[in-house]
C-alpha cells in the first residue's frame, strides 16, 4: 500500500509540473492525488494497515486499538490537521489577491510605475529586485511577488523578457522576507510562537538576506537577454 501512495504522488507531481504539455490546470491532478491519496489512507488505516500519529504524537491504530471511536477520531483530527493547514495557504492567497486588486483600483502602481524611468534591462533589474527585498519585507514575500508581478506585466509586453525578471523578482522577494518577522510565513510562526524576537531575527538576517539578493542579481545582470536596450518606451499608462 505505501508503494501504491508513493507511486500516485509520484504521478500527481509529474502532472503538476507537466501542466502545459499536458494542457491541464495544475488543479486538477493535485486535487486528485490528493483525493486518492487519503481515501486509500483511510481504507488502509481501517484495515490495520497504517498507523497515523496526530499533532500531539499520539499514535493510533484502528484494529489494535481497544477503543475503536478513539482512533477514528484521531484519524479524522488528523485529516482535519492538514485540511486546515491547506485552507490557511487558501485563505492568504485570497487575502493577497485582494491586496493587488485593490492596489490596481485605486491606480498604486503608479507610484510603483513612476519610479521605473529607464530603457536599460540591467538597470530594471536591479529596481525591481531593490523594490521585491524591500516590499517582501513590508507585506510578506509572496503578496510582494504578486504585486510586483503585476506591475511587470503593465512594463514589459514580452513574455519571454517578463520571465528573466519574475525569476528575480521570486529569489529578492524571498531573500526580503527572510529577514523581518512578517516578510514570511515560517518567520511569522516562529515569531508568534515566541521561538525568535524581531530585534534578532533583523540582526542575524539582514545581511545574509542582502547578499542573497545582491549576489544573484549581479549575477543575472550579466546574462546575454539582459545587455540590450530596449527600442519601446518602457513606462506605459496603466489602462
Amino acid at each position: 500500500m505505501a508503494a501504491i501512495l508513493i507511486m500516485i504522488f509520484v504521478f500527481g507531481y509529474l502532472a503538476i509540473t507537466l501542466e502545459h504539455p499536458l494542457k491541464l490546470d495544475k488543479t486538477v491532478p493535485a486535487l486528485l492525488m490528493a483525493a486518492i491519496m487519503w481515501a486509500l489512507l483511510a481504507v488502509g488505516f481501517h484495515q490495520g494497515w497504517f498507523n497515523v500519529i496526530d499533532g500531539h504524537e499520539n499514535v493510533f491504530n484502528f484494529l489494535s486499538s481497544g477503543d475503536n471511536e478513539l482512533a477514528e477520531e484521531g484519524f479524522s483530527n488528523l485529516l482535519l490537521h492538514h485540511l486546515g493547514k491547506t485552507a490557511e495557504i487558501l485563505v492568504f492567497l485570497i487575502g493577497a489577491m485582494t491586496i493587488v486588486e485593490i492596489i490596481d483600483l485605486h491606480r498604486g502602481f503608479d507610484v510603483l510605475k513612476s519610479w521605473v524611468r529607464t530603457k536599460s534591462k540591467k538597470r530594471l533589474l536591479w529596481i525591481l529586485a531593490i523594490l521585491g527585498f524591500i516590499l517582501s519585507a513590508i507585506i510578506d514575500n509572496l503578496t510582494a511577488t504578486i504585486v510586483l508581478v503585476t506591475l511587470l506585466r503593465k512594463l514589459i509586453p514580452n513574455r519571454t523578457d517578463r520571465l528573466w525578471y519574475a525569476g528575480m523578482i521570486v529569489v529578492a522577494a524571498n531573500a526580503g522576507g527572510a529577514w523581518s518577522p512578517i516578510g514570511d510565513v515560517t518567520t511569522t510562526m516562529l515569531w508568534i510562537g515566541k521561538r525568535v524576537s524581531a530585534l534578532h531575527l533583523v540582526e542575524r538576517l539582514i545581511l545574509p538576506s542582502i547578499i542573497c539578493m545582491v549576489v544573484p542579481t549581479f549575477i543575472a545582470s550579466f546574462l546575454p537577454a539582459l545587455k540590450v536596450m530596449w527600442r519601446w518606451i518602457l513606462v506605459m499608462e496603466i489602462k
